[in-house]
């Protein structure tokens, strides 16, 4: 059990270092570049972490759909991307497909 809390922090991170990638504007500017590398060795070590006990499939699956929605929900709430029912309703299902992997596990 202790290995999903991990995956889902390190997918949090993945998120993190995700958002950070695209404010630093390639790796120009000093604090988006220190959160990017911090969140991205965090998301790494974490996810390493969990995949001693979740198979490599279903850990990296959970990892990147983790990051992908909750990257995707503060770009619509910050306003960087468009908000539109259609991404909601496909972030649900990404997040419905998550839940699967963890109970198909």
């Amino acid at each position: 059990m202790f290995a999903w809390v991990v995956l889902i922090i390190s997918g949090i991170f993945e998120s993190v270092w995700a958002t950070a990638l695209g404010k630093s504007e390639g790796l120009s500017k000093a604090v988006p570049d220190i959160i990017f590398i911090v969140g991205l060795i965090l998301s790494m070590a974490g996810l390493a972490y969990a995949m001693r006990d979740i198979p490599a499939s279903t850990a990296y699956a959970v990892w990147v759909g983790i990051g992908a929605a909750l990257t995707v929900i503060y770009t619509m709430l910050s306003g960087d991307e468009t908000f539109s029912l259609l991404r909601v309703l496909l972030i649900c299902g990404l997040v419905a497909c998550v839940i699967g992997l963890k109970l198909a596990h």
